[in-house]
């Protein structure tokens, strides 16, 4: 899913609860700097995620002092980390969701993650227009410590009621909406880490419209940059560092890993450089594409149009800016030889499509499709296999499709899932870079000892892999991870707000 603003009632009050869950409804306080990536092909059913990228408030009054994350970036002593799985499959289901426990007894939910969005929502017990979804919806009276978030100044609107709670509303480009109330409850993050279940902030649905209505999964897991999204909450409290990973599965296995925490960087890591002041997404320094080692007669430039080159877990594919996308096409057609173009499976779509691979599956296409390589803003290089760019057609076998788009007349470059398959991504906030490693993400874990040589997350501050300076450091169309750490931190439980019935 790619961005997400939220509205706030003005513009002194960056209106932290509600910006934080106003999924994708970020709006700043002029309407006519909020900015929308619109998907390519409107009104067509494929099950493709798209979401919207709406910068972020500039300030809000969720974050706190900031004390807590700034003492973080300080200290190079271990913090748990939590693991959790990923589920379901990029192309099939258009996400890959993760398992979130919420309220005491623990009511469980598939959430979709999202580096797009810092909202982290589920449908609530009382919403009358909700979907059918994987899970019951979460229902506040059985959980004896969920708080509402009482109304304040914070707040973009309010309940008309006697309970007075915050509410919440986003919008998405493909116009689906989203709309409820403002809750605190204790959220667990499974048994696989050490991060104790955190009193933390999320969005309960009252109403949805559109793919939200109609997904199997239950809701969405915010994981961008900003006060309301799980990570941040869980740094200011001093629980994890900042940072986090992800690490999807392969084109014929699906699933994979998530960490929210520090890891310690395995040998090998590719780095680029991402800049926060760039845009208020997660967003990386991309210089050139090279098909088959060739590099693309391209400007670098090319790459920062509008928004800059941006990802986004929460799209499935990859939309390029037209040069580039044409030029990309131009190369990988050149280097295809005894396959027959076809058309797509979606007349909707003017897919690029070839039958005559010599492989059934993803594990051979190398011996047809080029690798390409993204260079990032030094030379460093990121190579890809094909099951990086390609999704299967669903109606002929062995046949094979473009999973890069061109973003329409919109010069950001959007990277989506599809790009980042068995590659671990480690989103490291606290040294503004993203690291790259490719791995088989089924077997992450002890991959990713064996590299690290180390069982604890430690700082990446203090690990020889890792970039220290805020320059480059070396080597999306639908829209995690080390082991455990040393410690347990105890914590202290935020703001408490009357329920009343």
């Amino acid at each position: 899913m790619t961005q997400f603003p939220w509205t706030p009632a003005s513009s002194t009050t960056a209106a932290v609860l509600l910006s934080n869950f106003v999924l994708l409804v970020w709006a700043a306080v002029d309407d006519s700097s909020t900015v929308i990536l619109r998907p390519p092909h409107d009104g067509s059913n494929r099950h493709t995620m798209f979401l919207p990228l709406f910068p972020s408030p500039s300030s809000s009054s969720f974050s706190g002092d900031g004390k807590s994350r700034r003492r973080l970036h300080t200290s190079d002593a271990p913090s748990p980390n939590a693991r959790m799985a990923l589920h379901d499959d990029l192309l099939f289901d258009g996400y890959f969701t993760t398992s979130l426990w919420i309220g005491s007894p623990p009511q469980k939910f598939a959430l979709i993650v999202d580096t797009g969005s810092t909202v982290t929502y589920v449908p609530c017990s009382t919403c009358q227009r909700c979907g059918n979804h994987q899970d019951p919806k979460f229902n506040p009276y059985l959980s004896s410590t969920y708080q509402p978030v009482k109304c304040n100044a914070g707040c973009s609107s309010c309940a008309n009621d006697t309970l007075q709670q915050c509410l919440y509303e986003r919008k998405y480009a493909e116009l689906s909406t989203s709309s409820g109330v403002l809750g605190e409850d204790v959220i667990s993050f499974g048994n696989l880490g050490q991060v104790l279940p955190q009193r933390s902030i999320f969005g309960c649905e009252n109403m949805e419209t559109g793919d939200l209505f109609t997904q199997h999964a239950d809701g969405i897991m915010g994981l961008g940059r900003g006060d309301p999204s799980i990570v941040d909450q869980l740094v200011d409290k001093g629980v994890i560092r900042d940072s986090f990973s992800l690490c999807y599965g392969g084109m014929d296995t699906g699933g994979g890993a998530m960490v929210l925490g520090g890891i310690s960087p395995p040998s090998g890591m590719v780095y680029a450089y991402s800049d926060p002041a760039r845009s208020p997404y997660y967003n990386i320094k991309l210089r050139g594409l090279h098909v088959a080692g060739k590099r693309l007669d391209l400007s670098p430039s090319v790459f920062d149009g509008r928004l800059g080159t941006i990802l986004d877990s929460g799209t499935t594919y990859a939309f390029l800016p037209e040069a580039a996308f044409l030029a990309f096409k131009d190369a990988i057609m050149k280097e295809l030889h005894n396959v027959k173009q076809i058309n797509g499976p979606d007349p909707g779509y003017n897919d690029i499509c070839f039958s005559g691979a010599k492989s059934d599956d993803g594990s051979q296409l190398l011996r047809t499709f080029p690798t390409v390589d993204m260079v990032f803003g030094k030379g460093q290089k990121l190579s890809l296999t094909p099951e990086n760019y390609l999704f299967p057609h669903s109606m002929v076998e062995g046949a094979y499709c473009l999973g890069i788009f061109q973003n329409g007349k919109d010069a950001t470059t959007l990277l989506g899932g599809i790009l980042f398959r068995n590659t671990l991504v480690m989103y490291d906030r606290e040294h503004n870079t993203i690291g790259f490693w490719k791995t088989n993400c089924s077997d992450l874990w002890g991959r990713l000892d064996a590299s690290t040589g180390d069982m604890s997350p430690a700082s990446s501050a203090s690990n020889n892999n890792s970039p220290r300076s805020s320059s480059d450091v070396g080597s999306g169309r639908f829209i995690s991870l080390q082991l455990i750490a040393l410690g347990i931190i105890l914590f202290l439980l935020s703001n408490h707000y009357a329920f009343g019935v």
